[in-house]
């Protein structure tokens, strides 16, 4: 039977706030993840399908290496050990992984079969093709000798291994065993991501995380319902001598099945999925990070459930960090979802990579937005109208304070923001901390600067930035009577009349 008992809000955020930089090994199948973006406007003579007019292309860490990316994300480091071919796959890769701060590339390079790279051909935020380049076939004896030694060094200064299995060949019976092996002399734990119906290479690991049909594949048990689903579970962790089998349910959250005791079920936080793609990457990577600081595993995989739910709202393979991982516990807790919206700057930059890559049209606007009234409101619905996402640069409390006395904001940075969040408008939000947004504008390039019309003639910030890279500045229609100032005086008057 399935426990109640769920970590409170509190023990996730401070999970999160005490987590250190963990050292992860990460070991498997390393893939080029290749995405060509594109627009469709026409059929092809030549045959039924559809021309992509290709924008834009681009190059991203995929299979073990998207583990490993998603480990640093959250703070944590990483060695990643796997195969790659001498060829320029092999070296678009390792330029990728070499630029990645905090990652440590183990990779035995090989004649005998290519990199892997997978080209996903996209247009209007949906594949319409991959094209997969690989072998899959058991790696030679030279080769498979340099993985597991590549696997000891990383494991002997790790806090945790993950085994990323993508049934490519990499993770043969002999090289888990031998890895499972060293990281039990060491004392640490070992968090595997299976693949196939064959188990047995995996004994002796902490934990298994399959998905709900990958665990019925494993051990021919129906996991349609809880039932079958705390079976498969307590029959892989007798079977493999595992101390907990984690199962992920997709839109029903995740089952945690441990060797004794009572399962765990955890439900799924209610999100739009927008691409599922590295959604186990994710969670795998934020469940071992917690594992290896000495989380237990039911805080492991709330915490993981929570990041794997953030990445399928996103497109691609795309890595979670810890700071939006902890904003999405809070909001949670307070029953609103803004977390996708109030973002960093470097969140934002890797937001609007993707939004340009598909066309889409940014409009960049900034202001305090202090008590949030009609002219805010009818002010960003015009930026709106200008393009397709709408980036709103917020004031922080300190330049507010320049800019409008030591009165003022009324309302700190995090509730302006949370506010902001909440109109469909709105895309994005971001503070800065100068008093003007300069520098946040060459950051986001838009290809429109929106200001109210008050400022005309007077020498708005970013203007020349942004005309001389295309782009146009607009100003809108200023809606008289409306202002933060005129609702802060209003309420002072009727708080002086009440007293008189």
């Amino acid at each position: 039977m399935a426990t109640d008992k769920q970590p409170s809000t509190h023990d996730l955020v401070d999970a999160l706030d005490e987590l250190g930089g963990p050292s992860v090994a990460v070991m498997g199948d390393l893939i080029l993840d290749h995405y060509v973006f594109g627009g469709v406007e026409r059929i092809s003579p030549e045959a039924p399908i559809p021309v992509l007019h290709v924008k834009d292309e681009t190059d991203r860490l995929g299979g073990a290496a998207n583990v490993a990316a998603n480990v640093l994300s959250m703070g944590g480091k990483s060695s990643l050990i796997g195969v790659l071919g001498k060829d320029e796959g092999g070296q678009r890769f390792e330029t990728l992984a070499n630029a990645t701060r905090g990652l440590t590339l183990m990779g035995t390079n090989t004649t005998a079969r290519p990199t892997i790279i997978k080209t996903r051909m996209v247009s209007q935020n949906q594949q319409m093709l991959r094209v997969d380049r690989e072998h899959n076939t058991a790696l030679d004896a030279s080769t498979a000798a340099g993985v597991r030694a590549c696997a000891a060094r990383a494991i002997s200064d790790a806090d945790a291994l993950v085994l990323s299995d993508y049934n490519k060949g990499v993770l043969t019976h002999e090289s888990c065993q031998e890895a499972i092996r060293l990281a039990q002399k060491r004392g640490i734990p070992v968090i595997v991501d299976p693949k196939g119906r064959d188990y047995s290479k995996y004994k002796g690991a902490t934990a298994v995380t399959p998905n709900r049909a990958e665990a019925e594949a494993a051990t021919g048990i129906d996991c349609r319902g809880m039932e079958g689903v705390e079976n498969a579970g307590r029959l892989l962790c007798k079977q493999l001598g595992l101390k907990a089998a984690v199962i992920t349910l997709s839109a029903q959250g995740v089952a945690i099945v441990p060797a004794r005791g009572a399962m765990t079920h955890i439900p799924a936080q209610a999100r739009s999925v927008y691409d599922v793609t590295g959604a186990g990457d994710t969670f795998i990577a934020a469940f071992a990070v917690l594992v290896a600081h000495g989380e237990d595993f039911v805080i492991s995989a709330r915490l993981a459930n929570y990041a794997a739910g953030l990445k399928v709202a996103r497109f691609g393979a795309v890595a979670i960090t810890r700071e939006e991982l902890r904003r999405a516990v809070i909001s949670a807790h307070e029953g609103f979802d803004h977390v996708g919206k109030v973002v960093t700057w470097d969140e934002l930059e890797a937001a609007l990579k993707s939004h340009r890559a598909k066309g889409e049209r940014i409009v960049f606007t900034n202001g305090c937005f202090d008590i949030l009234h009609s002219g805010h409101v009818t002010y960003l619905n015009f930026c709106r109208g200008h393009g397709d996402i709408v980036v709103v640069g917020l004031n922080s409390d300190a330049s507010v304070r320049k800019l409008k006395g030591p009165q003022r904001p009324i309302n700190d940075s995090h509730a302006r923001a949370r506010v902001l969040a909440a109109l469909a408008d709105v895309s994005y939000v971001t503070v800065f901390e100068d008093e003007t947004p300069e520098e946040l504008i060459r950051k986001v390039c838009p290809s429109v600067l929106v200001k109210g019309e008050d400022w005309a003639g007077k020498g708005v910030a970013g203007a020349d930035f942004v005309e001389k890279n295309g782009g146009k500045v607009v100003f809108a229609p200023f809606v008289r009577g409306q202002s933060t100032s005129n609702t802060i005086a209003k309420i002072k008057h009727a708080n002086a009349k009440a007293k008189t």
